[in-house]
């Protein structure tokens, strides 16, 4: 249904709100129900299926009839000689059910206050009624002199339009602020390509974000005014349509825009109307319930809100490369005439116009399809090159067709392809750039799969597509120069690998099977196999790129959730690895991956672990997985140096025998000689209030800060510790958990600030101790509320508990597994069941993936001996349960 034949006075009756009005003694009430019953009217009218751009704008013609009768109500006498304009959204008539309604309120020169007074009366009677407005009081010189200055106010005032009032005034201010007066197409084109390019950097140059802003956002609806907003500047329209008949847009182009465009509003509209307000953010709080609203639903395969979104990233998607194109021939027709043309041939298909790369004919690709990928090497191996001319981005879009089986087993096509992601430069930027034309899902089948494929969690920052594309920029950032700071130890590995070509490959290719079912990593690694078969590459090149995408979460896995100190994890992860070569491209990959997942996943405590276990493994490979090192080698080595260093320090420190003597091969396995000589350095006499003693440091070698706590072992430590450090702003990454034959212990934990971030302040140090050292040395009993609040989108994201046990074979310990959702005093809960049941915990690690964590404990029951009594692993499971599964938004509470 379009809007222009729709009678609006059929929906909303304008008679009878007339005659109400001229016997009511008290009009707002009148004002008030005629708004109510007309908000409900295209409430129901949006429920029936009533398109938004038809409400939209049937909106705009009921405030319309509200504002025209008030202003002559209050005005009277002033009413015909001042103007009363719509601008902004209202003036285009694009009015969403929680838009405001933006006025100005068109002044002449002389007007004086008995005006002024009756305005007031007027502003403040349409806030009672209901109508949220803005406004500006102006006159013609102030419209000019501020649209001067902002042109923000000239683009208002460049979409009014006059609902009442004097139309020789508006007629008068709208040539004031014309092109011809102030802001030439060309100036006002500028302006607006900066502002569009700072708010995309707003929104991190990506329309993928999860959350997206559907009016602010890069392919939003803001991307579309800016290209009406242009087009009335330059062309004097404010018909999109009219770019078809300037060469602008062809006509499917013209279509597509307006159907993306539609497609926007109506979620908008929906937006808006859910939460009563006029809220532009798609949040995770109504993105199901309008997928729902949208007809998705829940299938074997896919949530329907996943399948919704998508829908949405690829509308925003295909508008953004309208929204290039078309600022690309406004470029060239309103920046470039009348500038010298330099054209530079670059071969027989391409040639540089202006610094923009285009085609030499318009039938080059239809011609020569391999051009299609050939323009983009071109692009990186010229670097002076601006862009590509918008005839050409037209071109591109419009042969994408001939991208098919053909095309692929070219080999012209296949050598272009390698070379592209071969190229010492550029190639992140025209990966990406073959994206948004739409090459790279034409040329990979599978790659089009996961284009706008979300993942309904927030562990996953991005799209699928939107993350491979971010994978494989971090690895390049790998091979710059300038970059070698962020990740020393990383960019000193890239310079080792034979074939980076080869990590990029297994980049595009790691989680390309999302979404399909089954398992990601080995269907991923089919599609890799086939790829480097089309691609003739080497039986071992093809190996080692399937081993990568099939063992891509091997190295994370193992770095946080296994205690790589220990010889036999390393020794079993280095059987796998099988040789050095293999080791620095998995490194990479991991790194990269983990970086392009969010910006909040990678912490300092990450890359030390990954250092940590690329060292442990390397060293592992040279010695020869033949002769292993194992267990009671590592303990004696860290004993004698530990020895050496005690007995070189100055002072001397005591020889450490007798503390020795009462630890187990545990702590000669977690801890490095470092740690061993400070611990005996700290316990030498053992000083300290109550025979307790705590030490904090920033330890910058393991990107955490590790605190020490010594004390007299009691089931009510663990449990208050992790209270007080959770209390404190802290989050634990990892425990260590030791308990002496004569009753201490001696535990280690790593903390993180909520940044990420290791606490190094020696304030906060200090503070970190002191909480802890006070709470220990209690005598009473206190309660303890550990209260965090968490991030509303917790609660979109319900995790069910689940708790699995694994008896270790290399030791007499069980492994047990939690996955639960991340709340308050997480930690504490767990302390507690442990206390409930008999269990001691021996070391536990910790890993929060979003709302979702995933923490492993190594637990004994009292006698040291590893979890076989049911009835006892029944009391942890229900003990957990209890504590969990309860409203996690409430504070924990426990006595201490």
């Amino acid at each position: 249904m379009q809007a222009a034949s729709v009678r609006y006075e059929s929906w909303f009756d304008t008679g009878l709100l007339d005659t109400q009005l001229a016997g009511a003694t008290d009009t707002l009430p009148v004002f008030r129900e005629f708004l109510e019953q007309g908000h409900a009217i295209l409430k129901e009218k949006f429920s029936s299926s009533i398109s938004a751009p038809v409400l939209i704008h049937a909106r705009s013609w009921l405030v319309d009839q509200l504002l025209v009768r008030a202003w002559l109500a209050f005005m009277q006498e002033y009413a015909g000689t001042a103007a009363f304009v719509a601008v902004g959204g209202y003036g285009r008539s694009e009015l969403m059910p929680g838009s405001d309604i933006d006025l100005l309120v068109l002044l002449p020169d002389d007007a004086d206050d008995r005006f002024n007074s009756g305005l007031e009366s007027l502003l403040t009677f349409l806030w009672d009624v209901g109508l949220e407005v803005g406004h500006s009081v102006r006159t013609i010189d102030d419209c000019v002199e501020q649209s001067l200055a902002d042109i923000t106010v000239a683009t208002n005032l460049m979409e009014s339009r006059l609902l009442a009032g004097a139309a020789g005034l508006y007629q008068r201010m709208c040539a004031s602020v014309a092109p011809a007066a102030i802001w030439n197409s060309r100036d006002f084109f500028e302006a607006k390509h900066r502002e569009q390019a700072a708010r995309h950097l707003k929104y991190n140059d990506t329309a993928y974000n999860l959350e997206p802003n559907i009016k602010e956002g890069p392919g939003g609806l803001r991307d579309i005014q800016m290209i009406a907003w242009v087009t009335n500047r330059h062309f004097g329209t404010d018909s999109l349509e009219e770019l078809v008949s300037h060469g602008f847009l062809t006509r499917e182009e013209y279509h597509t825009l307006v159907e993306g465009r539609n497609f926007l509003w109506e979620i908008r509209f929906a937006l808006h109307s859910l939460t009563g307000r006029g809220e532009d953010r798609l949040l995770f709080d109504y993105q199901r319930t309008i997928a729902g609203q949208f007809g998705f639903h829940d299938s074997t395969d896919q949530l329907g809100v996943e399948a919704f979104m998508k829908q949405y990233y690829r509308t925003v998607m295909e508008l953004s490369r309208l929204n290039e194109m078309l600022l690309q021939l406004f470029q060239e027709e309103i920046l470039l005439p009348g500038e010298p043309v330099e054209i530079i041939p670059l071969n027989n298909r391409f040639q540089s116009r202006s610094g923009f790369i285009e085609i030499t004919d318009s039938s080059i690709f239809r011609n020569y399809p391999f051009a299609l990928l050939e323009i983009f090497l071109l692009l990186e191996q010229n670097p002076e090159l601006k862009g590509v001319r918008a005839d050409t981005i037209r071109a591109i879009r419009e042969h994408r067709h001939l991208i098919d089986d053909t095309f692929r087993k070219d080999l012209r096509a296949r050598s272009l392809f390698m070379e592209i992601i071969r190229q010492p430069r550029g190639v992140t930027h025209e990966l990406r750039r073959m994206n948004g034309y739409g090459i790279l899902a034409a040329y990979l089948p599978v790659f089009k799969e996961i284009t706008g494929l979300m993942q309904y969690d927030l562990f996953h920052a991005y799209t699928v597509d939107e993350h491979i594309l971010f994978v494989v920029r971090n690895l390049r950032r790998l091979t710059l120069p300038e970059c070698t700071d962020e990740l020393p130890l990383c960019s000193k590995v890239m310079t080792t690998i034979p074939k980076p070509e080869l990590l990029y490959i297994a980049g595009l290719f790691h989680d390309i099977a999302k979404g399909r079912g089954g398992d990601h990593s080995e269907l991923g690694c089919q599609d890799a196999r086939r790829f480097c078969a089309l691609h003739d590459l080497s039986k071992y090149d093809t190996s080692l790129v399937e081993w990568l995408v099939r063992q891509h979460l091997l190295m994370s896995s193992t770095a946080q959730r296994q205690d790589i100190s220990d010889p036999v994890v390393v020794n079993r992860f280095a059987r796998i690895v099988e040789d050095p070569v293999r080791l620095d491209y998995l490194y990479l990959l991991t790194v990269a991956d983990i970086r392009g997942t969010s910006r909040e996943l990678w912490n300092t405590w990450k890359d030390a672990l990954l250092r940590q276990l690329y060292y442990n493994t390397r060293r592992a490979l040279q010695r020869g997985l033949e002769d292993p090192l194992e267990r009671a080698e590592k303990i004696q080595q860290v004993q004698q140096e530990a020895r050496q260093r005690l007995t070189d320090a100055t002072p001397p420190a005591g020889q450490p025998d007798r503390l020795w003597a009462t630890l187990d091969d545990d702590y000669f396995l977690r801890h490095t000689a470092e740690q061993v000589v400070r611990h005996a350095q700290l316990l030498d006499g053992r000083p300290g209030t109550g025979n307790c003693i705590v030490d904090a440091r920033a330890v910058p070698e393991r990107g955490s800060t590790e605190i020490f706590l010594y004390a007299r072992a009691e089931d009510r430590l663990f449990p208050m510790i992790t209270a007080v450090l959770e209390q404190l702003g802290l989050n634990i990454v990892d425990a260590g958990i030791i308990t002496t034959a004569d009753g201490y212990i001696l535990d280690t934990f790593h903390v993180l600030e909520a940044s990420g971030e290791p606490a190094d302040d020696p304030l906060r140090v200090e503070e970190i101790r002191t909480a802890l050292l006070q709470e220990i040395t209690r005598d009473d009993q206190v309660e303890w509320h550990v209260s965090r609040r968490m991030p509303r989108q917790y609660r979109h994201f319900p995790i069910k508990t689940r708790i699995e046990f694994k008896q270790d074979p290399n030791d007499q310990r069980t492994i047990m597994e939690l996955i639960t959702a991340d709340h308050p005093g997480l930690l504490s809960q767990v302390g507690q069941a442990f206390t409930e049941c008999g269990i001691r915990l021996l070391n536990a690690r910790i890993t929060t993936l979003g709302s979702r964590v995933e923490d492993v404990f190594q637990v004994t029951d009292l006698n040291d001996q590893p979890l076989t009594d049911a009835d006892q692993i029944n009391c942890l499971e229900n003990a957990l349960h209890k504590h969990l599964d309860s409203d996690a938004d409430t504070p924990t509470s426990f006595a201490i």
